[in-house]
């Protein structure tokens, strides 16, 4: 099971960019993986092919009015384990003795 979280936006499309990303959001909300905005970014959580066709996708939407594209991806397997986008910020919550704001 993998998490990856990654980011995307054009270069080339001024100073606000949410039109953009919000088209990308739209693909991973109806993709059906279980997910998590984030200010800089989306954590996705599905099997390596799965995410990775999520990417592809949404570089696809965004390349066909952008002509320049930033991507940032940082990907976590971990064997046979679901459930990480909630479990590994219950563990260090666990550790903590608190719940974070997060």
């Amino acid at each position: 099971m993998v998490l990856l979280e990654f980011s995307m936006s054009p270069l080339d499309k001024g100073e606000s960019l949410s039109q953009y990303v919000a088209r990308s959001l739209d693909i991973i909300d109806r993709s059906g993986l279980p997910y998590q905005l984030t200010p800089m970014g989306t954590i996705v959580e599905g099997e390596w092919e799965q995410v990775m066709a999520l990417v592809t996708a949404c570089y696809q939407t965004m390349s066909q009015d952008c002509n320049r594209i930033s991507t940032s991806i940082k990907i976590d397997y971990r064997a046979g384990k679901r459930g990480r986008l909630k479990s590994k910020i219950g563990a260090i919550e666990s550790k903590l003795g608190r719940t974070l704001s997060t």
